[in-house]
Order: C-alpha cells, then sequence, then structure tokens
C-alpha cells in the first residue's frame, strides 16, 4: 500500500531530521554587546575596553549620553585578583571561582571534579571564562537617573579585601567602589560586592549593596553581567542557549530561550529578549549540553517573587568579528528596577540585592534532591529534543522517566554502555505485541496485493467501487491498514524519549563501555585517530570510528528481513523503490551518524539488532501460520484447550 510506504519513507525523513537537528550540520554564530561610556564618568579610565567603543549605542544609552552631565567619578584601585574554592578534588570544594576588581566579576569558574574533553591531557573544566573583555557578573553601567548620568562600574578597578572562612569551612571576598563628586570629592554613592562559596555546593552566593553617602535623596539604577563564556560540549553541534524561567500564578515553570544557532553570523553584536513566559520572572541562565549557569535574583525579605529586574536579555558575543572562528559565545544580561534611596543615615538609605548562581551538571536528580533548585524547575534547562510529532509535554515525562530507570539499573550494573543495552532489549519486549501485530498485518497486505491489484484493474473506472472492494478485501481477511501504520506511531514517542534521555544524559560523559573501546559514551567511539581531512557535506574526518560500520551492516541484514511493503509485489515500481531503500538505509545513516557520541550509536546498533531479532522471530511465526493454514489447521483461543484443529468445510448453501 502507498499509505504504508509513505509512513515508513516519512519515518526514514524524520530519523534524519533528528539527526540533522542533532547538531551533525550546525554551526554556531553569534554576535558582541555594545558598551557606551561617558567621557567625563569614572576619573582615570573613561575609554571604552578594546573592540566596543565604535559599536552603536542603545537608544536609552543615547538619550543618557546626550543630558548635561554632572562631574562624578570614583578611583581606580589596584588590580587585584581573588581566588575562591579550589579545583583539588580533595578541598569538598566543587570549583574554583576567579575574581577580578575589574568590575567585581567572576573571570573564570572551574570545576573539581569534572574534567574536559581532552583525551591526552585532561584538565578541570573550565565553565565560565572571559568573551573578549566581557566577564560574568560584572557591575555595568550605574545610572544616576534624575541627573541622567552613567557611569561604567565595568572599567572600574574596584577596591578589594582579603579572603575570609567561616566556621562552616565556606569562604568570601568582598569589592567596594565609592562614587564620588568629582569636583568637591565628596562620596556619594557607596557599593560595596561579596562572593560566598560553600563546600559540598554548586552554587554560590553573590550579594550587592547600594548605600546612599550623600545629604540628598537618590534615585538610582544599575545594568548587571550575568554568567558568560560557558564552553561548547558537543563538537558536532552547539547547543548553548539563554533561557528564562517564569512562574506562574500556579506555581508551574514555564520557559523563554534563545538558541546560539539562531542568530546573524554576519553581524558584531545582537541582542534579543527573553521575554515573559506567562509569570513571574525567576532565573536566568546560559546552557550548553551538559551543564548550566542559572543565576536567581532572591526575593526581597516578606515577598514570594523578585520585583526588581526590570528586563533581561541574551547576548551574542565575537569578539574577532569572523564567522565560524570558535570564539561565540552567550550570556545574559540583566536591568534593575530604580530605586529611590533616602539620605545618609535614614532608614531606606541602603538597597540590598541577593542573586544565587548555580554553576554545575544539567541534572535531574541533583535538581530533586534541592528543595529550591526543584521549586524553580531547574530541570527546564535539560532538552531532549522534542520535535513536531513528539512534543516536548510528551517526550520530556517520558525522557525523565528514562534517565530515572538508567540510573537505578546503574546502581547494581556500573556500566551504563551495558544499561543502554539492556534498556534496548526491554523496551522492544515490552513492545513486541505491538510491533509483532503491525508486521503480521504488513504480512497480510503483501499477500492479499495481487488481488488488490485485479480488483483496481476490474473497477479502473470506478474509484468509488474500487475502494469499497478493495477494503471488503482487507476486512474478509482481518488485515487492517490501522494496524499496519499505528503502532509504528505509538512506538514513535517511547523511542524518541529513549534517543532523548541517551543523548542529554550528564552520566555518558566521560562514562566508559570497555576499557579498550568506547572509553566515553559521549563521544565517537575512535579507534584510531589522525589529521583531519575535509570531506565535501560531511565535515572534518579525524578518526575512525568502528560503531557506524557495524549499524551499516546491520541496517542491511534488517532491511532484508522487513516483509516487502503492500504493493511491491505485484508493483515493479515499489519494488524499485525497496530496492533504493535497502542500499540507501545501510548507507544513509552511518554516514549521518559517524561522528555521533558512542552512546547513541551504541542505542541504535542494539535497537538494530534487536529488530533483526525480532523481525527473525515474527518472520518465522509467520512462516508457521500460513503453514498451518495451508494445511487447513487454524489456531484457537485458551478456551478450547489451546489446541489446533482442523477447519470445517462450509456448505455450498445455507438451507
Amino acid at each position: 500500500m502507498k499509505i504504508l510506504t509513505l509512513v515508513v519513507t516519512g519515518f526514514v525523513v524524520f530519523c534524519g531530521v533528528l539527526v540533522f537537528e542533532s547538531g551533525l550540520f550546525k554551526n554556531s554564530q553569534v554576535d558582541r554587546g555594545p558598551v557606551i561610556l561617558l567621557a567625563n564618568t569614572v576619573s582615570g579610565n573613561s575609554a571604552a575596553p578594546a573592540g566596543e567603543a565604535n559599536l552603536p549605542a542603545s537608544p536609552e544609552q543615547q538619550f543618557e549620553a546626550n543630558q548635561p552631565a554632572m562631574a562624578l567619578g570614583a578611583d581606580n584601585a589596584p588590580e587585584k585578583s581573588v581566588t575562591l574554592g579550589s579545583t583539588d578534588p580533595r578541598s569538598g570544594f566543587e570549583f574554583k571561582l576567579e575574581l577580578s576588581s575589574r568590575g567585581a566579576s567572576i573571570t573564570n569558574a572551574t570545576f573539581s571534579n569534572i574534567a574536559n574533553r581532552d583525551r591526552k591531557d585532561p584538565q578541570p573544566l573550565v565553565i565560565l571564562s572571559p568573551v573578549g573583555d566581557v566577564v560574568s557578573m560584572a557591575n555595568k553601567e550605574f545610572v544616576f537617573v534624575q541627573q541622567k548620568v552613567q557611569l561604567p562600574l565595568n572599567n572600574l578597578q574596584w577596591k578589594s579585601f582579603d579572603v575570609e572562612v567561616a566556621d562552616d569551612g565556606s569562604q568570601s571576598a568582598k569589592f567596594e567602589a565609592i562614587i564620588k563628586n568629582d569636583t568637591s570629592g565628596e562620596p556619594i554613592i557607596k557599593l560595596t560586592k561579596a562572593y560566598s562559596v560553600f563546600p559540598g555546593r554548586y552554587d554560590l552566593l553573590c550579594n550587592i549593596s547600594v548605600e546612599n553617602l550623600s545629604t540628598a535623596e537618590q534615585k538610582v539604577r544599575l545594568n548587571l553581567n550575568g554568567p558568560v563564556g560557558i564552553g561548547q560540549e558537543d563538537p558536532r553541534s552547539d547547543d548553548r542557549k539563554a533561557i528564562a524561567g517564569f512562574k506562574a500564578p500556579g506555581g508551574e515553570i514555564t520557559t523563554a530561550r534563545v538558541d546560539i544557532v539562531k542568530f546573524d553570523a554576519g553581524k558584531t553584536f545582537e541582542e534579543k529578549p527573553l521575554a515573559e513566559a506567562g509569570g513571574n520572572f525567576v532565573w536566568a541562565a546560559v546552557t550548553n549540553k551538559y551543564f548550566a549557569a542559572i543565576l536567581v535574583p532572591m526575593p526581597d525579605e516578606g515577598k514570594n517573587v523578585c520585583d526588581w529586574v526590570t528586563d533581561r536579555t541574551a547576548r551574542f558575543y565575537n569578539p574577532d568579528g569572523l564567522k565560524q572562528s570558535k570564539d561565540e559565545n552567550i550570556g545574559v544580561n540583566f536591568k534593575i528596577a530604580p530605586v529611590v534611596l533616602a539620605a545618609s543615615g535614614q532608614a531606606g538609605s541602603i538597597k540590598q540585592y541577593k542573586f544565587q548562581l548555580y554553576l554545575g551538571p544539567k541534572d535531574k536528580s541533583l535538581f530533586d534532591k534541592n528543595e529550591l533548585y526543584r521549586s524553580l524547575g531547574f530541570f527546564h534547562t535539560i532538552d531532549f529534543m522534542p520535535c513536531f510529532c513528539c512534543p516536548a509535554a510528551m517526550i520530556n515525562p517520558l525522557a525523565f522517566g528514562i534517565l530515572a530507570l538508567m540510573k537505578w539499573m546503574y546502581g547494581f550494573i556500573y556500566n551504563y554502555g551495558v544499561v543502554i543495552i539492556i534498556l534496548v532489549f526491554l523496551i522492544r519486549i515490552v513492545l513486541h505485541p505491538i510491533t509483532k501485530k503491525s508486521q503480521v498485518s504488513m504480512s497480510k497486505f503483501a499477500k492479499l496485493a495481487p488481488k488488490a491489484e485485479e480488483i483496481k484493474k476490474k473497477y479502473a473506472n470506478n474509484k468509488v467501487e474500487m475502494n469499497k472492494q478493495v477494503m471488503a478485501l482487507y476486512k474478509e481477511q482481518g488485515a487492517s491498514p490501522v494496524i499496519s501504520f499505528l503502532p509504528m506511531l505509538v512506538q514513535m514517542p517511547i523511542w524518541m524519549a529513549l534517543y532523548g534521555a541517551i543523548y542529554a544524559s550528564i552520566d555518558l560523559r566521560g562514562a566508559a563501555f570497555l576499557p579498550f573501546w568506547i572509553t566515553d559514551l559521549s563521544a565517537p567511539d575512535a579507534i584510531m585517530t589522525f589529521s583531519a581531512i575535509k570531506i565535501p557535506l560531511f565535515g572534518d574526518l579525524n578518526s575512525l570510528n568502528l560503531l557506524p560500520i557495524l549499524m551499516g551492516v546491520e541496517f542491511y541484514l534488517q532491511q532484508k528481513l522487513m516483509p516487502a511493503q503492500t504493493s511491491a509485489v505485484t508493483n515493479p515500481q515499489m519494488a524499485q523503490q525497496q530496492k533504493m531503500m535497502m542500499v540507501m538505509m545501510p548507507i544513509l545513516f552511518p554516514l549521518m551518524l559517524y561522528s555521533a557520541p558512542s552512546g547513541l550509536n551504541l542505542y541504535i546498533m542494539a535497537s538494530t539488532f534487536a529488530g533483526v531479532i525480532e523481525q527473525y522471530v515474527i518472520k518465522k511465526h509467520i512462516k508457521e501460520k500460513e503453514s498451518q493454514e495451508a494445511q487447513g489447521l487454524v489456531c484457537v483461543t485458551s478456551k478450547t484447550g489451546g489446541k489446533v484443529k482442523k477447519k470445517k468445510p462450509k456448505p455450498f448453501f445455507k438451507t
């Protein structure tokens, strides 16, 4: 039947699209944000960072820059770097934080227990790093709203204090900047910024205090860089994105996201809003395939939600302005609401802004253990690649269930490669009745194809009667078009969820299957590496990967064992299409999946192998059933003892 052929072809195309979406042909292109400085603001440091001075100003910056400026400034302190935490796994800290007095910012964050992807010389993984002159958590423009003046605090060297160690082992560092009247030297505003890290925790605290030191009321606001500089985890694809989480009145979390690959590669700067997605803003994050940096503005005391973040945007950076130069990156930017500070010494002269920054793996089991992470829906940072036919609402619960099952199985198997193989076979067994029905129905269609062709020729001039007779034939023989392809649609979400779970699982990163082969389930199974060779439409070939080759052999065997399509028996054109599929499938998919993570290829290989065995069993069952029918035997139910009995001949006429 043509319908069945279209379904099968559509499924093949769908799988191809899925692989394409997984990133084999993706390139990341991003742009860099502007920073505009007032010429008479910060004493001794009024120049813009290198490469940024000629970028266009935002409308707000242009407006403020054109206003009469009051003479304000701040003294530069000596440049200083401060380190919190450690990369030594024995220290108890999950990461090391490198802080800079410039903008009181985070320059680098490096894990202590997670290594990078360098097979020859693995080093602690850097989760956040500078992008040109842009660094994480830097205070940017500080704005005096009434005077319409802004100061570039990200260019200022703040005063640094020594690291303090608390009784619980936590470490803290503090920075301070004082804005003053540049003419009289009178202090006006004091900003204090403190960071704290804790042993055994993937998060840190950042507190910003703004205090009015003048005798007059001041209305001020500030801008802040969020996390920036997260690395690309998958060499084939760039899964980095900026995400914002919102809490609806009912408590459910919704998200808005901007993917790094969606931006114009020809621009040096592009910025997009992380628009409200049906609720109150609760966090913003930058993520890659396996890790996330999630910044949570903490609500003021007595409030359930934070109401002082007025805007958040996704910013894309390309320091050298060149396409595909691999220095592109993504970050988030916060605009803080204006606040009126009472005169010095009065109630309301100080405003506190508290943030919690999570730097760690995208691991649902870890998120579920922490009440705050769970309530804020951090698991929404995990992506399973849902598609138009299997939306996130369907895929995500299945995928999370599969991840939980994989973790449970790993608790006593201790090998994720074996877990994947067992899981595939278990799912095949559970879905076997559905697959069997589908294959049996397809076999019946193939057997009835000659009779169906005769009916089509007989009623070629009467389409209505032709369809009626064909459907009557199928009904009489117990062959249903729906049964043939519906099971495939039922199984598809489960297989896509399994695919997505294996693709996104942080537990597979660095996990070995065998000590001599497939030593990292999140990377290709290279048995030999060599200098990269550029191949058109394929990309760089730099290793010999065995799994895709074995998959090609399996695809060929699977095609050989598949029942003939409905019309292929009598339709030469359909038969030719089947022959083409037998040739193309074993070639196309190994090529598309050649550089895919070995965990995915192991899953597909195990699934294909299980499918070959399953099809062999089903084919044998069909032959036995046809043999019994040819002998005049039929299978009966358990009500008749489960025995086989001969068919009773039907009379030629009814009395």
